[in-house]
């Protein structure tokens, strides 16, 4: 119980932290947003430039105070509000006869107050008390200073009361509210000193942080110590909210006015009828938010805020959907905000008229769509593979990948052909075109690679072309790609030259450039470079086959699967399928047993016999071909280290070992490749540290086996 009170309230302080620093933001927004007039002369230009970045400074920094000093700043504030309010109502008391006419007109109607009589005073009264009350406790006054604010407060009603002439009830007002402005002004200089701790304290530490971690890290910690996605996601919520409100009252009020037939009584309507809008005037009220959401920098910053919230449980929900639990697949919510915020820069958004804004505003969203789109392929891919590698049978665990991915093919097509029917051909509809067309291509590769899989699953014999049948289709869809990508380069310059040419678009190209079109080429040429020595060093080992294959009575030491066709002979006389050993070389260049060169270039095939890890001597290539193979079973016997290299090799080939370790396996591994040291040498040969003695004990005994 007591956790979840503690947790709950961190909760509503939290709510509170966030609620106390949107209006910061929207005071920063106000003066962007805000026109002055040039021609007013010099100085009036420069009070009203001093006053601006005034206003901003103080907003930045309420804005980034820690929570506590946060709270202290807004129990000042409140307290001088209340102080003014308390002021401003008996100025207007004493000032004006009939008090309650200017009243209804300021509360706009709302007969909060009782109309004559002395309950009117009584009430005015009641409301001063509080805001005295209020006023005493938020500055924390001492009790004879308490008493004597509230009986200055109060002083100018009793006068109305009394019904003293007009002037010295102004008169009496006037020295109240200079009492009060002058204890207000006593306590704020009181704690001046306060503020200036808490600022230097928060200058300190913005120092501290940056020379120890970095300007990066002190930004990301200042994002997530003010919660700014979540101040600004309410900043734009409410101000969204606040124009709806406005512009349906204003709409409300025309129409009566009017005499709308909508919402006319004559026509037999009746009032609650008049509130409903009509399809009409709810897409132009839609389309206004819309429009005014995005006016500035501040207000595109809170769009991209909800668009994070929105992505962020979208790629929660489809993960629960598909199963997954992989953690860098909850990107999406920090993905889509980043890609709305720069499309949003590129096209200028912000700066463009209010027409033009709804339709790039729309064009953006359908980029995006698609982003997203390739985003939830991601997700669903890994997913896809391994329940197709893992020989998974149940249905249930199946559906939901594939329903998804049938839905991130039929969406493109969907969006495609809207925007074809809609739209004339330009750059902008070329490229949301092209990203559909390789979002379709990316899942008919992924559901063509499962049906791989699936199938070699359902058969009983080892598919030994199966990683040449992937491999052509990955590489047919990264060819693709890659066009596509150039594709796409051409035309973001085409309408960099000839459109909306602008230094974030080249940025963004450049960007572009290098991420999807070089590196992706880069690494595709790397691939199939290794690809292909791997397949030269398979073709220069000897292959056994028929009667002999079948007097091996062995497995496969990297699959533990039986020869069914034909195996591959290392130097060493291991054997394993071809298929399983190709891949093995994709990592590194040697024998998963022994840890021998398994392909030996023509200059060294005459070199003398080496030692393996196993203690025998390996003829050369002619001497071992010439040899006798080894007697059936001689594969995995007799070597009690093979064992967890043949698991290594095993998961090596299943393609999920990392670099990291494959480089320390090979850079451990070829200082004893063709050399036999003595005992008492091993430690200290060139220049390494020593050895551990159980490592030396199990090679020595592993050698006298």
């Amino acid at each position: 119980m007591a956790s979840s009170q503690a947790r709950l309230g961190q909760q509503a302080l939290a709510v509170l932290d966030v609620a106390l620093r949107v209006p910061c933001i929207f005071i920063i927004d106000a003066i962007f947003n805000s026109y002055y007039d040039p021609g007013s002369g010099w100085v009036g230009v420069m009070g009203k430039v001093f006053v601006r970045v005034m206003g901003v400074l103080v907003s930045s920094m309420v804005l980034l105070l820690s929570q506590k000093a946060l709270f202290k700043f807004y129990t000042l504030f409140f307290a001088v509000l209340l102080g003014m309010a308390a002021v401003l109502i008996n100025y207007y008391a004493t000032s004006h006869i009939d008090f309650y006419s200017a009243y209804y007109k300021a509360a706009l109607g709302f007969r909060l107050l009782p109309r004559n009589g002395p309950t009117l005073w009584l009430g005015m009264a009641a409301i001063q008390l509080v805001f005295g009350v209020g006023y005493v406790f938020l500055l924390n006054l001492q009790s004879v200073f308490a008493a004597l604010v509230v009986l200055d407060i109060m002083i100018p009603l009793w006068g109305l009361m009394i019904e003293l002439p007009a002037d010295v009830r102004q008169l009496v007002a006037v020295f109240s509210g200079l009492a009060l402005v002058l204890n207000t002004a006593v306590c704020l200089a009181m704690r001046l000193k306060w503020f200036y701790y808490s600022c230097r304290y928060v200058y300190l530490l913005v120092r501290h942080m940056y020379r120890i971690y970095g300007l990066q890290l002190l930004l990301e910690d200042t994002w997530k110590r003010i919660r700014f996605p979540d101040v600004l996601r309410v900043f734009w919520l409410t101000r969204v909210t606040a124009q709806a409100l406005i512009l349906v009252y204003v709409v409300r009020a025309v129409r009566r006015e009017s005499g709308d037939a909508t919402g006319a009584v004559a026509d037999g309507i009746s009032d609650s009828q008049g509130y409903l809008l009509s399809w009409d005037v709810f897409w132009d009220l839609t389309s206004n938010l819309i429009i005014s959401g995005c006016d500035s920098t501040l207000t595109v910053l809170g769009m991209s805020a909800v668009i994070s919230s929105v992505a962020h449980y979208l790629g929660l929900s489809i993960l629960a959907f598909i199963g997954s639990t992989e953690e860098e697949d909850k990107r999406l919510g920090f993905v889509a905000p980043v890609l709305f915020f720069i499309l949003a820069l590129q096209t200028g958004l912000s700066s463009l008229n209010p027409e033009e804004r709804l339709v790039r505003l729309s064009r953006n969203m359908c980029l995006l769509l698609t982003a997203i789109l390739h985003f939830i392929h991601g997700m669903t891919d890994p997913v896809l593979m391994s329940l197709s590698a893992s020989h998974v049978s149940s249905f249930r665990r199946h559906f939901p990948v594939l329903l998804v991915s049938l839905a991130l093919f039929v969406l493109p097509v969907a969006l495609s052909y809207a925007l074809w029917h809609s739209y004339d051909l330009n750059t902008w509809l070329f490229a949301v075109t092209a990203f559909c067309v390789e979002l379709c291509l990316k899942v008919v590769v992924s559901l063509t690679v499962y049906g791989l899989f699936m199938a070699d699953g359902l058969s009983n014999v080892l598919w030994e072309k199966l990683d040449d049948y992937v491999y052509y289709v990955r590489s047919t869809g990264n060819v693709i790609e890659f066009l596509f990508g150039v594709i796409m380069f051409g035309n973001g310059a085409y309408t960099m030259m000839f459109e909306s040419g602008s230094k974030i678009r080249a940025c963004m190209m450049c960007l572009h450039a290098y991420f999807n079109i070089y590196l992706q080429a880069r690494n595709g040429w790397k691939t199939f470079i290794n690809r292909r020595t791997a397949v030269k060093k398979i073709n220069s080992l000897p292959e056994v086959r028929g009667n002999q294959l079948r007097d091996i009575e062995d497995v496969c030491a990297i699959c533990y699967q039986e020869f069914a066709t034909s195996a591959r002979i290392t130097p060493c006389h291991h054997y394993f399928h071809a298929l399983c050993l190709r891949k093995w070389l994709y990592i590194q260049d040697t024998c998963p047993m022994c840890h021998q060169r398994v392909y030996i270039e023509d200059e060294s095939r005459d070199r003398a016999a080496f030692s393996n890890n196993n203690g025998g001597y390996a003829a050369p290539q002619d001497v071992a071909a010439a040899a006798p193979p080894p007697a059936p079973g001689d594969n995995q016997r007799g070597q009690p280290a093979a064992e967890p290299l043949a698991n290594g090799g095993a998961a090596a080939a299943g393609g999920q070992a990392a670099g990291g370790p494959a480089e320390l396996d090979n850079e451990l591994l070829e200082d004893n490749d063709s050399i036999e040291y003595d005992e008492d040498e091993w430690g200290t040969q060139n220049g390494c540290t020593p050895i551990e003695e159980d490592y030396i004990n199990d090679d020595t005994d592993s050698t006298e086996d």
